[in-house]
Formats: C-alpha cells, sequence, structure tokens
C-alpha cells in the first residue's frame, strides 16, 4: 500500500503528525540536498531578478534605476511561491535534488504557505544558528518549515 509521500509503510498506524511516520527513505540526504537545491535556486533567482532590473531600466529609459526597491526579494517571494504550489511541489533547484515540499498532512503547499515559508527563510538567513534546529526537530525540519507548517521530503521513484 502506497500513501501520500509515495513511500511504501505497511503496517503503519493512520498519521497523525505526518513527519513522524515518514520512513528513513524519504528523509535520507535531505539536508545536503536542499542546501545545494539552495545554491541553484538563489544562481536562478539572482539571474531573474538582474533581467527584470536591465527590462525595468530599458523599459523606463533609466528612470527606473532610481526608484526601483530592490527585486531580489520580490522575485524570490515570487519564485518559491509559484514553483512550490505547482503541481511538482518543488523549485527548479529542488527539484535537480529530487526534493519536494508537502504541508505536514501531506497535501499540496498552497501559494501563500510556499511564499510565507520563503519569507522566513530569508529572514532566518540573518541568524544562522537557527538552522540548528533541523538537528534536533522531527523530520530534519527547520524552523521556518515548522512556522509555515511543511516538510521537504525526497522525492518518491
Amino acid at each position: 500500500m502506497s500513501d501520500w509521500s509515495g513511500f511504501d509503510r505497511r503496517g503503519a498506524p493512520p498519521p497523525i503528525f505526518v513527519p513522524a511516520y515518514l520512513p528513513p527513505e524519504a528523509l535520507a540526504g535531505v539536508r545536503t540536498r536542499r542546501v545545494f537545491a539552495l545554491i541553484l535556486d538563489l544562481v536562478l533567482v539572482s539571474i531573474l531578478s538582474f533581467a527584470l532590473w536591465v527590462v525595468l531600466a530599458v523599459l523606463t529609459f533609466g528612470l527606473s534605476l532610481l526608484l526601483l526597491p530592490p527585486l531580489f526579494p520580490l522575485v524570490a517571494f515570487f519564485y518559491n511561491g509559484l514553483t512550490i504550489s505547482s503541481w511538482r511541489m518543488a523549485t527548479p533547484g529542488m527539484q535537480a535534488m529530487d526534493l519536494e515540499m508537502r504541508l505536514v498532512d501531506g497535501q499540496r503547499t498552497p501559494f501563500l504557505n510556499a511564499a510565507v515559508h520563503a519569507v522566513l527563510f530569508y529572514f532566518s538567513t540573518m541568524f544562522l544558528p537557527i538552522f540548528l534546529v533541523s538537528f534536533f526537530a522531527e523530520g530534519k525540519r527547520c524552523l521556518h518549515d515548522i512556522l509555515a507548517g511543511v516538510i521537504v521530503i525526497r522525492r518518491p521513484i
């Protein structure tokens, strides 16, 4: 029998808090893969932000260079929100690392949860010790995962 994650859990009781009942292979290597996925996604968001900056500068004849707010946070917000809430349930970097993000009950992550997760993640990068929570939390979840109500797992094969 296969559950929402695609991993086989024969004889397991119905999940109350899903991360407690995930099989070990669903979380194997998730932390390392998330770091590499983050690097890929940061490169992609930087490229998208720069391209948007150039397009806006050309369209406004350079006037937007004086008035433009920082584009990176805005692009990252929509990049994470739209890609994680899509049918693939992952950013391109996460897809490359065979990861996907779901709500803790196994449902697809809605746009708002995915976008809030991104905001919390970028906020938590200012306080790096916060990432140590993943070493102690159930399901290898970071603090921003817990606050957004999501879990990152390996994509089932």
